[in-house]
């Protein structure tokens, strides 16, 4: 029997969770199709990066990842006690990184207009703040995003509607260190057990290559050799569909994916959660 997301997901257990989310009948919809000689390999590319911009907006942190042809896999870890320590401003302007938000939390956000605030609007802001601290620290809120941006803009490429994910992620609850070594290892190993790459370092869009980039350039910083190729860590890709809009969308709804996916795009992408970080 399929069990409400409040009943898998309880932070007074644990604060580490592995989800996995898959592409509608499990299609080559990131990779390439063989069946169709297309490629969407860029795809991969996109998840990764919307997943390390939306690490640095929430309070949730990334361990590991590995992003396939056809499904993702995370190993999260959630800080609902890092946004309960957040101001509230700074809850308004994380929160509006994501999504526009209502005349008085703009109001509220300028100094100009604050001060002529009546204590009805600043109970209204104080309740939103609220919520939006809960959103920011929730694993559903953080997959909802990250989901429905990469939906939109291959479903605008692809000139279609419809599902692109198979349907709501799948969360499993890791419950000690034990646990997640194992788990982070399963999916750092992903592409390898699959076939498509022979070692971590080779295996793209995953967090263990991500972490040997990372720590290489590290290397080559200290040594002084000079950096020519681009850290994996921080991939130079936008998650945008092609320029053509095909007429399947209304030019409303065109401009309002593209004013989205902009100021998602200009998130700056996270680091990954730092080993020895405390449970």
């Amino acid at each position: 029997m399929t069990r409400p997301r409040a009943s898998l997901v309880s932070l007074s257990d644990t604060p580490w969770y592995h989800v996995v989310t898959r592409c509608v009948r499990r299609a080559y919809l990131c990779g390439f199709d063989r069946l169709t000689g297309r490629s969407f390999e860029h795809r991969r590319g996109w998840v990764e990066l919307r997943l390390r911009q939306l690490a640095g907006v929430f309070a949730i942190d990334v361990a590991a990842y590995a992003v396939m042809s056809n499904h993702v896999h995370l190993v999260v870890r959630l800080d609902a006690e890092r946004a309960s320590q957040w101001s509230d401003t700074e809850v308004l302007r994380r929160w509006r990184c994501l999504f526009r938000g209502p005349v008085v939390v703009e109001r509220f956000l300028s100094p100009a207009t604050r001060a002529g605030m009546t204590e009805a609007e600043l109970e209204v802001v104080a309740g939103l703040v609220a919520i939006y601290r809960a959103r920011l620290a929730d694993l559903s809120w953080f997959m909802r995003v990250l989901n429905e941006s990469i939906a939109r803009a291959a479903n605008r490429e692809d000139g279609v509607r419809g599902r692109f994910w198979e349907g709501r992620f799948r969360s499993q609850a890791i419950l000690d260190e034990t646990a997640l070594l194992a788990v982070m290892a399963y999916v750092d190993l992903n592409p390898i057990r699959a076939g498509i790459a022979e070692t971590p370092e080779e295996s793209a869009h995953t967090g263990i290559a991500a972490r040997i980039a990372a720590l290489r350039a590290d290397g080559a910083c200290a040594s002084g050799e000079a950096l020519v190729e681009t850290d994996e860590a921080s991939p130079a890709v936008r998650v945008t569909a092609s320029s053509e809009t095909k007429a399947t969308d209304s030019a409303s709804e065109s401009r309002s994916d593209n004013l989205w996916e902009t100021a998602l795009n200009r998130l700056p992408s996270a680091p990954l959660l730092p080993f020895g970080n405390p449970a």
